[in-house]
């Protein structure tokens, strides 16, 4: 398992855009992955799962990826927070 923890810093949070974006690019991976804020959970899959989180600006979430491809799809998910979120 790989795991790294994010600080939003998009204005808006994770917004409707950024949280489809961020399920199709999960969708692309293997691995599972998961955000975590708090005492609330969902998988990366999970459009209203994310929603549902409501993460925003300033707040840091843990994301952790397991499964086969992880080492892959944990550089993936990195820079796609750090480009869109």
């Amino acid at each position: 398992m790989k795991e790294f923890n994010y600080t939003i810093k998009d204005e808006l949070g994770i917004h409707a855009r950024p949280a489809g974006l961020l399920v199709k690019c999960a969708k692309t991976c293997e691995s599972k992955i998961y955000i975590t804020k708090g005492d609330k959970s969902a998988e990366a899959t999970r459009l209203l799962g994310i929603m549902g989180m409501a993460v925003k600006k300033g707040e840091t979430v843990n994301i952790k990826i397991e499964g086969a491809a992880e080492e892959k799809d944990y550089v993936t998910i990195k820079e796609f927070f750090e480009s869109n979120l």
